[in-house]
């Protein structure tokens, strides 16, 4: 027998711990819908008897918090773990053919993922790994996307998305060194969280590109994300606002970069805007990002030479087993200099810079973008492209994907939000007042 579900994570939280919502009873109904969408969608990497552990840890949950009041705040919270963090009790496959001993002996030196450890220290249930692409680059995995399976989940964070999306999770950790969190959100139409730069340890996450990789989440709502981030951000602080009243100025970075999305893309987040605007928000055009194509080149040689610093061992070894894009980037990366690796690094510092002093000059509390260029695309050979999310995770600014509605196929598209240099609490604070003129269709 089926029971009702909360459709928000916080409401969730609430009625786990209070005991209004049995946990093994809402265990029993996930287990139903997973049983029938998990099969459609395959966002999570294949587990024998994942019901039974799930069960089974569940009870000992309840055995070590039998009074409500004493319950931490994700109290059997099932949680979707992107497969190249390190998670006790499951190998880490990484979305690829290599033998998994090759980065397991070394690699995890101090134990599981510093963000695993803290959502499980908040009674969160470990649900299972998500798919990954190969290495979080682009070589894509089984996920179909929940709205139509003939489309993309986005990449690199492919199962966290799709498994929020389709209910098979309210919370999944995901990463981004390009676009793996705020694109498959936007496919999805889901809230995608990217923090500042290393908010969030990555200690024990498998790297791709250390100067790019981000710890993100995914969650149904900014309600969850807000409470999430609070757990798993550094120097987290609570947002008091002197005027309740207040709103944030919202910049749209004009010219070459918002040039690059489709024109059904473009359109859509003109129309969000007016929404927006329309809802008393105030919206600011500013010219911005007049070196685009400068920047986008700089960010993907970074990923490139550092993919091949972490692999060019195992690629010398087992080169004939990677995907054919992950190759092309890491021989494409060992082609690369060290003179180019440090500018393309220095890059990053100089470009956060001229963003903030922009943001100061005009005013802009957040930017406003397309999260993608538009809808996600037909087909499963490609994830999309992280185009539009290149220049935000390049300068390490805190970025927030809000669902905006579906085109006229139902498929989401979405609405990029991005925050000064630690300033994620205000991001998420603002998002929340937001979130309801965005999702309006």
């Amino acid at each position: 027998m089926t029971i009702p579900i909360p459709s928000t994570l916080t409401s969730l939280t609430h009625v786990l711990r209070s005991g209004e919502l049995d946990l093994l009873a809402y265990l029993e109904t996930l287990a139903a819908h997973f049983e029938e969408w998990e099969p459609r969608i395959q966002a999570f990497v294949p587990e024998n008897g994942r019901f039974d552990r799930l069960y089974q840890q569940a009870r000992t949950l309840l055995e070590k918090y039998p009074e409500p009041a004493e319950r931490p705040l994700l109290f059997g919270i099932p949680v979707g773990v992107k497969d190249i963090f390190h998670t006790d009790g499951f190998v880490t496959q990484a979305g690829s053919q290599l033998p998994p001993y090759l980065w397991s002996g070394h690699l995890w030196q101090g134990g599981e993922a510093t963000a695993v450890s803290r959502l499980r220290q908040h009674g969160a249930l470990i649900m299972g790994k998500t798919v990954t692409t190969e290495f979080a680059y682009f070589g894509p995995g089984p996920t179909r996307n929940p709205h139509n399976p003939d489309h993309t989940p986005g990449g690199s964070s492919s199962g966290s998305a799709a498994a929020v999306a389709a209910g098979l999770c309210p919370l999944a950790l995901g990463t981004q060194t390009i676009g793996s969190v705020n694109r498959p959100a936007a496919f999805c139409g889901v809230v995608g969280y990217k923090p500042s730069y290393e908010r969030i340890p990555k200690q024990n996450v498998l790297p791709l590109s250390p100067s790019a990789d981000h710890v993100g989440l995914f969650t149904p709502g900014v309600d969850g994300a807000e409470m999430v981030a609070g757990l798993l951000c550094g120097q987290w602080q609570l947002v008091v606002m002197m005027d309740p009243a207040s709103q944030p100025v919202l910049g749209i970075p004009e010219g070459p970069y918002l040039e690059r999305a489709s024109a059904e893309g473009l359109a859509h987040f003109r129309a969000v805007c007016a929404r927006l605007q329309g809802a008393g928000f105030v919206v600011k055009p500013v010219a911005a990002l007049s070196d685009f194509d400068e920047i986008y080149a700089r960010h993907n040689l970074l990923v490139a030479a550092e993919a091949a610093q972490v692999h060019r061992e195992w690629y010398g070894r087992y080169g004939e087993q990677y995907h054919p894009k992950t190759a092309d980037l890491i021989e494409r990366g060992l082609r690369l200099s060290k003179e180019e690796l440090v500018a393309a690094r220095n890059g990053r510092w100089q470009l956060r810079r001229q963003l903030m002093q922009l943001m100061e000059q005009e005013g802009i509390d957040l930017w406003l973008s397309p999260p993608a260029p538009g809808p996600a695309p037909v087909g499963l050979d490609s994830t999309g492209d992280p185009v539009m999310n290149l220049p935000w995770t390049h300068a390490g600014l805190p970025t927030l994907t809000l669902p905006a509605g579906k085109n006229e196929a139902r498929l989401p598209l979405g609405l990029q939000l991005t925050a000064r240099w630690y300033e994620d609490e205000k991001m998420l604070d603002w998002a929340a007042d937001m979130e309801q003129v965005a999702r309006a269709e």
